[in-house]
């Protein structure tokens, strides 16, 4: 039997990133990276992290995840994912260039995806942070190396077109610039033996891979101040990702360790690594610092290692605690270095799940240690993670423990 795993027998296909910004919840597409889903799913995901100090931009992520396998025929795969002003979908079909090849073609777009906010030794500069809107098409082929193997190994190859719409935000200087509207293609591919479920804290899930993806633009011209900053014409960028999730049989204790690292060439503020924050499904590759604002780092090239532990407090499991780390070492974006290359955050958490896992809430708590704040270190933060599953609550609904309970209701639906 194969693994319930991302990149195993499970994709993500597409997860996303997201962002809080002008008032609405909305997310920002990240591309699809792994082979078509066969499991269906029917997911309600949301999160939220809030700094306690200074003023940050509000990061936070709330959708709707769709993956149906058997759509329409038996070798098609619809996934969607959908935000309050965001789209983000994709059409596998199966076995189209052999029974180990598949593609997805995917169509994306909506308000709010492509806004950048400007942070710079831990202050949020409203003035430099404008809007962006965007529209995306793509085609991806994924092909399975070892079928017969637990634990699989995919190439992913994808191509896209995306034009990004920008402007002013309300809080953006008179004498600030904002780039031109441009349309950018990217290129990306890599290799992946095993990967996750997109899911909140899985209990197994293990992932060795490596990525490539180059983006290339139509408009590069200067921006910001006076010009004082500029968009590539191209940019590359190449990492790696080590992760372990598992449980441990006898004592129902759960541990998740990742090791990621990534470096860049002729980067600018759009391809540049962005850490910070605890988000764990805000984008395919998260990289989170516990205490920092979302995306409060700008890295040319990082190394980035963490960690949770998710320890049982009762003999049913529903309430377990949440202990956690991470550290990383940046080599900043020109334009946006900052005192010290370390950054490290701890956090802890409460983690509630309920029967069959339907629902699963998690309230946490953040200390960035080296996160900068009124021109000293230390920073705190609070957040929430919610995920139901709509797939476990109608089996719940429509078979209750007690089925005379529920004749009536059920006799309405027509069950």
């Amino acid at each position: 039997m194969r693994l319930p795993l991302n990149g195993l027998s499970v994709s993500n296909a597409a997860m996303t990133r997201f962002r809080w910004s002008a008032g609405w919840l909305c997310f920002l597409p990240v591309a699809a990276l792994a082979q078509i889903d066969p499991v269906k799913r029917d997911l309600v995901q949301l999160g939220y992290d809030a700094a306690l100090q200074g003023h940050a931009p509000l990061a936070g992520y709330a959708f709707y995840y769709r993956n149906d396998p058997g759509f329409l025929r038996t070798n098609l795969t619809l996934r969607l994912a959908v935000a309050p002003v965001y789209l983000d979908s994709e059409l596998g079909v199966s076995r189209v260039l052999g029974e180990r090849t598949d593609i997805g073609i995917g169509l994306a777009g909506g308000g709010f995806a492509d806004s950048y906010s400007e942070v710079r030794e831990g202050k949020y500069l409203r003035k430099e942070s404008f809007l962006g809107h965007s529209s995306e098409g793509s085609l991806s082929l994924y092909h399975l190396f070892n079928p017969e193997r637990q634990i699989p190994l995919n190439f992913v190859l994808r191509g896209s077109m995306h034009h990004a719409f920008y402007e002013r935000d309300n809080d953006t200087a008179d004498d600030f610039v904002v780039p031109e509207d441009r349309t950018s293609f990217c290129v990306r591919t890599g290799l992946r033996w095993g990967g996750r479920e997109p899911t909140l804290a899985p209990s197994l899930a293990m992932e060795l891979s490596a990525w490539y993806e180059g983006e290339f633009t139509t408009q590069h011209e200067a921006y910001g101040f006076d010009g004082d900053r500029r968009v590539e014409p191209h940019s590359h960028r190449f990492w790696t990702q080590a992760l372990l999730a598992y449980t441990l049989p006898e004592l129902q204790h759960n541990f998740y360790v990742s090791l990621t690292a990534g470096t860049s060439i002729h980067a600018d503020r759009f391809s540049a690594y962005r850490l910070g924050a605890l988000l764990p499904l805000a984008s395919e590759f998260p990289l989170s610092l516990p205490g920092y604002y979302h995306q409060e780092l700008s890295a040319r090239q990082f190394v980035l290692l963490g960690g949770n532990y998710l320890l049982p407090l009762d003999a049913k499991q529903r309430w377990s605690l949440s202990v956690g780390a991470a550290t990383a070492l940046v080599d900043y974006l020109p334009g946006t270095a900052q005192a010290g290359h370390s950054h490290s955050g701890v956090g802890a958490g409460l983690l509630y799940r309920s029967p069959a896992d339907t629902l699963k809430v998690m309230v946490m708590y953040g200390y960035g240690v080296d996160a900068i704040r009124d021109g000293h270190r230390g920073a705190h933060s609070i957040g929430m993670l919610l995920q139901v599953d709509l797939n476990q609550a109608r089996g719940a609904l429509l078979n209750p423990e007690n089925p005379d309970r529920w004749r009536g209701w059920q006799r309405l639906l027509g069950i």
